[in-house]
């Protein structure tokens, strides 16, 4: 086996495209890996974990080709390199009917558009304002998906929009269902009574999957930007968002969804929103506070039975003492998580701290040993995603941290999210349950037990299938939810059960007569 990395100056493509061609380029006979990806320092820590050598000066800007070789020869697995790009560039193939060609900017596309459209932004977080401003000065709603967005364009864009009264959804804005259609990750769920506003892309997603398993559907959701509850924005898109869903006819009850939100911006929001016509359910995530608990406040509003949550597999006996580490893919999910499980075990480490103390870096995340405490990380954040697809679609680093985790043997439980919908991977499980699996067995080869719980977020609608996304898992040994707050329970009792790693009293410590 042998490895070959080349740097492609100059050349560019976004994330997800350079993940189908790095698919497609290790499906190649031969070829036992391969990454083409940007060369920014987050993938070049991927590919030295990997153990590939780049160059130290390799730009950002370049593109680089990491090849583990086993029968293909260089030549062979560059051309499929080359093959695979070129696919990926070609624009499709028409089929005959359209007479005239795609607008080439925002502004040209605008002009032609109706004018109750939705403008899409997806392109580098840095490039995102004037083409966003454009929707804006046209007076269009526009949703804006990119992230690393500055916080100073994010201002300008919603201060804009306030005196246009159009609605900017975003940044970093990955969940949104309007006039019935999905943009973005969106679930497939059946039109309803209820609106959501939120803060929170995948906190949306877990309320609506949850609303759909009891048979309520969705007028709306208008996802607003993880940062606009922030002190910094103020919540500026939540009011221009809930005085839509306030004048909506069809939207009898509204959740205001959000990850913490700054307390002061918390106070004014909930005010506002007692003042509106339309009753709004806050789920704005706190200690003592929980998405599943507020979703059920809302179909007790509505005269609806809350149905027992849907669970797959079997549950397991605490292993061995140790610590709880959760790998997560939705930030909001991440949030619940650390917040129910801090009330029992303490504080949780991560790279999205409740508190800066407990802050984890960013560089120990894809190399290195572990933090010896309960940690959670976002695979999500921000600092994650420069240079690579959401791991909602590109599940490398955390497929890699799992092998990690179940490698460690103060590793006592492992908790998972799966996230389903239109726009996420095609079959997630087709990856994740042999890698639970493959964790288990490792656990099991050093005489440990090692439980994976998962909380599966979707409907029976997505394109993935919930049940058989929850069957395969199941199959793989972990014991799967559709509440993400009743999973984080379930692993936190087992985390408690086994006792503190760092107990001189404990079972491990005890045998082996020290503290870690």
């Amino acid at each position: 086996m042998t490895d070959h990395v080349r740097i492609r100056s100059g050349a560019y493509a976004d994330s997800v495209t350079l993940l189908q061609v790095s698919k497609r380029v290790a499906a190649t006979p031969g070829v036992a890996e391969a990454q083409v990806a940007m060369a920014t320092p987050l993938n070049l820590d991927t590919l030295a974990a990997m153990g590939f050598d780049v160059p130290e000066d390799t730009s950002p800007n370049a593109l680089v080709v990491a090849l583990r070789l086993t029968d293909a020869t260089l030549e062979e697995a560059l051309a499929a390199v080359d093959e695979a790009l070129a696919d990926a560039s070609r624009p499709p193939a028409r089929d005959g009917t359209a007479t005239t060609a795609p607008a080439r900017t925002t502004a040209s596309a605008l002009r032609e558009a109706p004018a109750d459209a939705v403008v899409l932004v997806s392109v580098p977080g840095a490039s995102a304002l004037p083409e966003a401003m454009d929707a804006v000065d046209a007076g269009h709603d526009v949703m804006i998906f990119s992230d690393n967005v500055p916080l100073e364009a994010e201002l300008a864009l919603k201060h804009a929009a306030t005196g246009r009264g159009v609605l900017v959804m975003g940044p970093d804005c990955g969940t949104a269902i309007v006039g019935g259609v999905g943009l973005g990750f969106a679930n497939a769920v059946r039109p309803g009574p209820v609106g959501i506003v939120a803060a929170s892309g995948t906190g949306t997603q877990q309320v609506v999957s949850l609303l759909d398993q009891a048979g309520v559907g969705i007028s709306a959701a208008l996802g607003v930007g993880g940062r606009d509850l922030s002190e910094a924005v103020g919540g500026l898109a939540t009011r221009t968002a809930l005085a839509r869903l306030d004048a909506d006819p069809d939207t009898r009850r509204v959740v205001l969804v959000s990850k913490p939100p700054a307390p002061e911006v918390a106070v004014e929001i909930a005010s506002h929103a007692g003042s509106l016509d339309v009753p709004v359910e806050l789920a704005l995530l706190a200690p003592g506070t929980d998405l599943t608990a507020r979703t059920e406040a809302v179909l007790a509003s509505l005269d609806v039975a809350v149905p027992r949550w849907r669970r797959w597999g079997e549950p397991e006996r605490a292993g061995a003492p140790g610590f709880l580490r959760g790998l997560f893919v939705g930030g909001t999910l991440c949030d619940e998580a650390m917040l129910l499980a801090s009330d029992v075990l303490g504080p949780v480490r991560s790279n999205i701290p409740l508190a800066p103390e407990l802050a984890i870096e960013t560089s120990t995340l894809t190399s290195g040993p572990l933090v010896d405490d309960h940690m959670m990380v976002d695979f999500g954040d921000d600092a994650l995603t420069v240079g690579r697809a959401h791991p909602m679609i590109d599940p490398t680093l955390r497929l890699a941290a799992l092998a990690r985790a179940a490698e460690d043997p103060s590793t006592a439980v492992v908790l998972l999210d799966v996230v389903l919908g239109h726009g996420a991977e095609p079959d997630p499980a087709s990856t994740l349950a042999p890698a639970v699996a493959a964790a288990r067995a490792r656990a099991a080869d050093d005489g440990r037990t090692l439980p994976v719980v998962v909380s599966l977020i979707g409907t029976s609608a997505d394109p993935q299938g919930l049940e058989p996304q929850a069957e395969a898992l199941a199959a793989a040994g972990a014991y799967v939810f559709t509440s993400n707050a009743e999973a984080t329970r379930h692993a936190v009792d087992l985390v408690s059960a086994a006792g503190d790693p760092l107990d001189p009293m404990s079972p491990s410590v005890a045998a082996s007569g020290e503290r870690r």
